[in-house]
């Protein structure tokens, strides 16, 4: 494999395992203390696993099985759901169709977009508001769609939790982000990435190196391995390899923007040199599309400027998706 690719085996300890059971509790000494937790670990590397999320393991079976049947289906069935039939940004994307690393080869990886479902006569459909629209359904697949609104609702009720967590992490009212939490921009992405190729162009990787555009994104990931993540410090990429029962959680862009990068959107990639299937789903938070984005005031110290301008959710989504896709 080409030397570039590799990585070194996460330490113990090196990305933190937060409970996050008590985000839910009564008592606010035990949010707080979550709080406390997350805020190192933005703090460090904006990645990090949460246990106790209550999202039920046979669903998160279910997705996996139900991705794999869809991915295993020839070409001309997955492209009758392909994402160029949508103007939401919804349904089958063929391999290499996305470049995330500027410079480098398109990623090998297929995926499938699903985002909240709306009517086509819902005013912000009509109005062509960004990623509003009916989702693209697989036919011959009875279960695939109950299962993954099941666990998109699921993962819609987690990512609220956690942002409730980012405030108090960041010293303010738990209800900080009830705004950005509203009508949200949320997109959860089944991914298949083939082995690494033996006759790899250089820099051919399963996903190119990138930091995620929104808020938070909560990764399911097999245990076939594959996600690799930078350390700053060195610039040397570790492997984050899954822990059972447990999500990733990296902080997007957005989390960058308003905490004037004290908070740390991370580059991450996927080379997947296991010789094996690798599947993965990534459930994107990026929050209301008219919340403005503009840094927070007890994130600069006396004297600071703000790294970033103000901007939307809609806004800079719109240009990272520019960034990303050559059509």
């Amino acid at each position: 494999m080409d030397l570039a690719l590799e990585a070194s085996r996460m330490s113990t300890g090196s990305l933190p395992i937060i409970a996050v059971g008590d985000l839910s509790s009564s008592d606010l000494g035990r949010r707080r203390a979550v709080g406390a937790l997350l805020r190192a670990a933005c703090l460090d590397k904006g990645f990090f696993y949460v246990a106790e999320h209550g999202i039920p393991s046979g669903l998160i079976e279910a997705v996996f099985a139900e991705s794999k049947r869809f991915f295993d289906q020839p070409a001309p069935t997955k492209a009758a759901v392909d994402k160029s039939r949508s103007f939401c940004n919804r349904g089958y994307e063929p391999l290499r169709a996305q470049t995330l690393e500027a410079g480098a080869p398109p990623d090998l990886k297929e995926s499938f977009y699903i985002g909240p479902e709306f009517a086509l006569d819902d005013p912000r459909v009509m109005a062509r508001r960004f990623n509003r629209g009916p989702n693209l359904w697989p036919a011959d697949m009875p279960a695939f769609r109950p299962v993954m609104q099941a666990y998109f609702a699921a993962m819609l009720d987690l990512g609220e939790r956690l942002m409730c967590g980012i405030a108090l992490s960041l010293d303010l009212p738990e209800d900080h982000f009830a705004a950005f939490c509203r009508d949200p921009i949320t997109t959860l992405r089944l991914l298949h990435y083939p082995p690494q190729p033996a006759d790899a162009a250089p820099g051919e990787k399963g996903a190119g190196a990138h930091t995620d555009f929104g808020g938070l994104t909560l990764l399911l990931q097999d245990t076939v391995g594959g996600l690799q993540v930078q350390d700053s410090a060195s610039r040397q990429w570790i492997h984050a390899d899954a822990v059972p029962g447990t999500f990733v959680v990296n902080l997007g862009d957005m989390i960058a923007r308003w905490t004037n990068d004290r908070y740390r959107s991370t580059l991450h990639r996927v080379v997947n040199a296991s010789g094996r299937e690798r599947y993965s789903v990534p459930f994107f938070y990026s929050g209301n599309p008219d919340h403005e984005v503009v840094c927070l005031p007890n994130c600069l110290a006396p004297g600071e400027r703000a790294i970033y301008p103000p901007t939307t959710v809609e806004g800079h989504l719109q240009e990272m998706y520019r960034r990303t896709y050559a059509a």
